[in-house]
């Protein structure tokens, strides 16, 4: 009788990462319940992005901060999954999870930059606060929302596909209620957006997409 070789895949290391993502959840809690509670159902509460460009807290205030690592981890997590199911990757583990949040940290600490390089160049920083704030703000409301979906896809029956659609349906879901909530500076300067959208969304895109493969 022939021996199978049995592959065990070390999955500790995520579940790690999930308690070390709630405890991000809980520290922002402490820090501020109402600024959690805004960022979390900020697809419903317009006003809670309004009042975080009165007050004009700082990106580097220690909420911001906590917030930006919870958010780049899980999406880090998602990109790894997907990356995963399809194969672009023989090897699993903590290593290339690693090497996906370094790519994915790297792509956002490097958009900001030139994006205030440029608010500050041109000096519209003002004419475009609401737009970014409400842009980041989307963006953390949407990874509470895929922390769930792979939390239920990593402990229970559901396959990776319904994280696909999932992150589909959400991210399509941000994309138009900030078009809907900037809509009157989109069209009033729609050529401006859709060169915005070129330079500073979907061709650092494609630089992340060569710097993984």
């Amino acid at each position: 009788m022939q021996a199978l070789e049995k592959t065990l895949i070390d999955t500790n290391w995520i579940t790690l990462l999930f308690l070390f993502l709630f405890t991000c959840i809980f520290l922002l809690k402490a820090l501020s319940y109402s600024r959690l509670k805004g960022s979390v159902f900020s697809f419903v509460n317009h006003s809670f992005i309004e009042a975080e460009i009165e007050e004009k807290k700082s990106f580097f205030d220690v909420f911001q901060c906590v917030i930006f690592i919870f958010s780049i981890s899980v999406l880090s997590l998602l990109i790894y999954k997907v990356l995963i199911f399809y194969n672009f990757w023989i090897s699993q583990g903590l290593d290339s999870y690693m090497k996906v949040l370094s790519v994915v940290s790297s792509f956002f600490f490097i958009k900001r930059l030139v994006e205030f390089i440029f608010l500050r160049l041109f000096m519209i920083q003002k004419k475009l606060r609401f737009f970014l704030i409400s842009k980041a703000t989307y963006l953390y409301s949407t990874t509470f929302f895929l922390l769930i979906a792979l939390v239920l896809v990593q402990y229970s029956q559901l396959n990776i596909l319904f994280l696909v659609y999932f992150s589909i349906v959400i991210f399509s879901i941000r994309f138009l209620l900030h078009v809907i909530i900037n809509k009157k500076l989109i069209f009033n300067g729609l050529f401006y957006f859709i060169l915005y959208l070129c330079a500073f969304e979907i061709a650092p895109l494609f630089i992340l997409f060569k710097l993984m493969f």
